[in-house]
């Protein structure tokens, strides 16, 4: 009897001593934020803050034990193309390290059970929500047929952000193609700007002298053709992205543009 009951309190301590609370604090801590993150922090993280992990995990899988197999089998073997979180994420945190050796299956179960039953807090997720809103608000701003600062248009952007994002799901073939059509577009548009520079710049220093705006009418046909030959890049990129790619990738690369 007191075999059993020393064998009782010892399985009860280490139980107690291995839940999923105290797991994260001593093996997820040291990297990730465990608390709820404000809108100014986020940016100063060496790592995603838990909140966000969870919150893209539960995004992209609906089953709650396919949830758990995704977070043991990530941390134990991680690698980009298993990703939940947009490509730029990635790029600003890297994949992160394997961690085995560092924890078991059976300790991982019980982080991955503690990560879904206690995140994303709720400020995190309004936050979130709260940016959403704002990204709808500013879908005008950010319409494909906009141009950055590369001479590209957003839609390509976005193509960057999300490049190895699961969600997305491009295919090897679909990569060599979007890299195609990006570098026939940026040598389009950078022979375009070339021509532009000086016609821009005769410009300048006519207004600068006080001449007469007639003195650079032809420099502003000059100029005014070849941003139409410049939009008709941007259009042409637009298109021929779009034709690679199916509908329910320019779905998720246009969530507000239905």
């Amino acid at each position: 009897m007191k075999k059993t009951l020393l064998l009782l309190a010892t399985t009860t301590a280490i139980t107690l001593a291995s839940t999923g609370a105290e797991l994260l604090e001593k093996k997820c801590a040291s990297c990730h934020m465990l608390e709820a993150p404000t809108f100014h922090q986020i940016p100063t993280l060496k790592a995603p803050p838990l909140d966000s992990i969870v919150f893209h995990v539960n995004l992209a899988i609906e089953d709650e034990q396919k949830k758990k197999e995704f977070i043991v089998d990530y941390v134990l073997n991680p690698d980009v193309s298993k990703t939940v979180c947009e490509s730029n994420k990635v790029a600003k945190y890297g994949v992160m390290p394997s961690q085995k050796g560092n924890v078991s299956k059976e300790e991982l179960a019980l982080i991955a059970a503690e990560m879904l039953a206690k995140y994303p807090h709720p400020q995190f997720v309004s936050m979130i929500k709260e940016m959403l809103t704002n990204d709808k608000m500013k879908a005008l701003q950010t319409s494909p047929f906009l141009v950055n600062s590369e001479g590209l248009p957003h839609m390509t952007k976005l193509l960057v952000q999300n490049w190895d994002k699961a969600g997305l799901g491009l295919t090897k073939e679909q990569k060599e193609k979007l890299l195609l059509v990006r570098k026939e577009t940026l040598g389009e548009v950078k022979a375009i700007k070339q021509q532009l520079a000086p016609l821009e710049a005769v410009i300048a220093e006519a207004m600068i002298d006080r001449e007469d705006p007639k003195s650079v009418e032809k420099q502003l046909e000059k100029i005014a053709k070849l941003k139409i030959e410049a939009s008709k890049a941007h259009l042409k990129c637009i298109a021929k992205t779009t034709a690679i790619l199916s509908d329910e990738q320019v779905a998720f690369l246009l969530p507000f543009w239905e």
